[in-house]
Formats: C-alpha cells, sequence, structure tokens
C-alpha cells in the first residue's frame, strides 16, 4: 500500500484534517472513500501495485459496501459483489452501523457454549461457585467478543440481560416454566458483576488506553467528525454518549481523568 501511494493520495475520508483511505491487517486490506470513482481509483491502484509483487487480486473475494445504491462493478470482467456487511477481523460490519445484529450472533454463540457445558452444569461433584466461575471464564468472553466497540440499545440491552439470566437458570437448572422471579435467582448466584457491567468494564477500558495514545487512528476516529451534513431527524445514539453516561463526565473531564491511571 505504501509503494501504491495510497496515504498520500488525496481520495478517501477526511476526519479533523487526516485523510483514511485504507486499513490492514495481516493480508487483509479495507479501501475507504467517498465516491464511487474515489473507491475505483483506489481498488485499480492496489491491484496494479500487488501485481508488480506477484500477488493477484482475488474478486470472488473483493467485497464492496456503501450507504448508497452502487452501479454495476467489473475488474477484468469479473463482477464484485457489493454487500449489506461483512465479516471483518470477527465483527461483523454492517452499513447502516448497526451493532445489533453482531450482538445477536454474539450471543447465540455463547448459548452454544453454554450448552456444550451441560454435562458440567448438571454434575454434583463441582460446586455452585466454581460452576459460576467457569461460566463466566469460559461463556461470558465469547459473548463479549469485540463488545469494545459496540454502540448498545435498550433492546440489546434487554438482551443481554436475558441471556445472562437464563445462563444462570440453567445453571440452577430452573425449568422454563418454573415460577422463580429473576430477583431470586441472582440473590442466589451472588454474582458481583452483571454481564453488561463487564461490557461497560471492558468498553470504558478500552477508552481509557486509546485516550492515552499520542497520536492514533483509532483515536482520531472516535473523537474526530467527518465533514458535511447529517440527514434530517432525530441524532443517533453515538459510542462515545454511552462513555460519559455510564461515568457521569464530559468529554473534556475524561480526558484529563485517563492520564492518571490512580484516579
Amino acid at each position: 500500500m505504501c509503494k501504491a501511494g495510497l496515504d498520500e493520495s488525496k481520495a478517501g475520508i477526511n476526519v479533523v484534517g487526516r485523510n483514511i483511505n485504507n486499513l490492514r491487517y495481516v493480508d487483509d486490506t479495507t479501501l475507504l472513500a467517498e465516491s464511487e470513482e474515489e473507491l475505483k481509483y483506489l481498488l485499480m491502484r492496489a491491484k496494479e501495485e500487488s501485481e508488480k509483487a506477484a500477488l493477484l487480486l482475488n474478486v470472488k473475494k473483493t467485497k464492496i459496501m456503501a450507504n448508497s445504491n452502487l452501479s454495476f462493478w467489473q475488474i477484468n470482467g469479473e463482477e464484485v459483489e457489493a454487500v449489506a456487511d461483512f465479516i471483518f477481523m470477527g465483527s461483523k460490519i454492517s452499513s447502516d452501523g448497526d451493532c445489533s445484529h453482531e450482538i445477536k450472533i454474539c450471543l447465540l454463540l455463547g448459548r452454544k457454549a453454554m450448552a456444550s457445558m451441560d454435562k458440567l452444569v448438571k454434575t454434583k461433584n463441582i460446586t455452585l461457585s466454581t460452576k459460576i466461575r467457569i461460566v463466566r471464564t469460559m461463556v461470558f468472553p465469547v459473548v463479549t467478543y469485540g463488545c469494545e466497540n459496540w454502540n448498545i440499545k435498550k433492546a440489546e440491552r434487554r438482551r443481554i440481560h436475558a441471556f445472562e439470566l437464563w445462563c444462570w437458570r440453567k445453571q440452577l437448572r430452573i425449568l422454563w416454566n418454573a415460577r422463580r422471579s429473576n430477583k431470586s435467582v441472582l440473590q442466589e448466584i451472588k454474582t458481583n458483576c452483571s454481564l453488561e457491567a463487564m461490557i461497560m468494564r471492558l468498553k470504558l477500558k478500552y477508552f481509557g488506553h486509546m485516550m492515552r495514545m499520542q497520536d492514533s487512528l483509532e483515536k482520531t476516529l472516535m473523537l474526530g467528525k467527518i465533514e458535511g451534513t447529517r440527514r434530517r431527524g432525530q441524532q443517533r445514539r453515538r459510542w462515545i454518549d454511552e462513555v460519559t453516561e455510564a461515568t457521569n463526565m464530559k468529554l473534556l473531564e475524561l480526558r484529563g481523568a485517563v492520564t492518571d491511571r490512580c484516579t
């Protein structure tokens, strides 16, 4: 990408004066552009420079995602598939920026992980406290994978809370039709940190880590703004809004607080 000159190119998305047009991780490359013409330019530049190093572009694995309708795309006579979402580094990226699909997938994987421990749940040779630790160590991390960048809505909060209670009811071997309140289940489990609180703790750790960086792409994307105007209507809930609400602090106050880890 350096030889292709993408970092010096003006094509891309401008965030607080910083032009971003490519994201790279190992052998995966994501190109970003504000228009279809710019995206075609970046893609062809990357393709031409890769061929010089005997690296060929796999058109079948190449996907295009946009927040508007795209015209018919072809590379060397092969059609490039346009998608509404794709998986990148284990996280589902959608064109509308909604995290609900990814959260649902993580909850389903969590249920699968919990179901695989059915024999462990039913055994009487392990104490309840040990079983709880096993769930928090082997099941909850499956759900919280990549949760640092989630923008959680009320509906997703209810799903997360319902999943946690399902795990504890399965742990206590409570039948689905048993009239047992959620409060009594939590009192018997005696957990000091809920799954939702674990997710928020991970998000705050990630926020503090990013804020302590001097100059990073993550910090620029987290605090920066894209030029232009937004659509009419109520503004969407942002990721940073959840952080400020959880800490009950403004962004300027948080900047000073994260510099000192002892506070």
